[in-house]
């Protein structure tokens, strides 16, 4: 939930609710609102928290991205030789995942 990516987000900075507030010139209970889900900030806050915590919107509203790849003047080969390099490194980090 967003609600819970901003809470996680302002702790793990070290910030309270009115610190966030007055870096966003917004009550302290708008900024309470938002982490128990009762409201959500507006896109212009959306953007400013962004900043403050340098992650992307994407990140703070846990919207899943995927990459791709222009695969233009590859041969068939070539490109089944990335799509095994990418389930080689995906094995490989979720290996490592499981270790930390």
């Amino acid at each position: 939930m967003i609600a819970d990516r901003i809470k996680a987000l302002r702790e793990s900075r070290g910030l309270t609710q009115s610190e966030l507030a007055r870096m966003l010139n917004v009550s302290r209970s708008s900024i309470n609102a938002w982490e128990i889900g009762i409201s959500a900030p507006s896109t212009s806050h959306l953007k400013e928290l962004s900043d403050i915590f340098k992650v992307s919107s994407d990140h703070i509203l846990e919207i899943k991205t995927t990459a791709t790849i222009n695969a233009e003047g590859l041969s068939d080969e070539d490109i089944e030789m990335v799509i095994k390099l990418v389930a080689y490194l995906r094995k490989k980090n979720q290996g490592q995942a499981g270790h930390n």
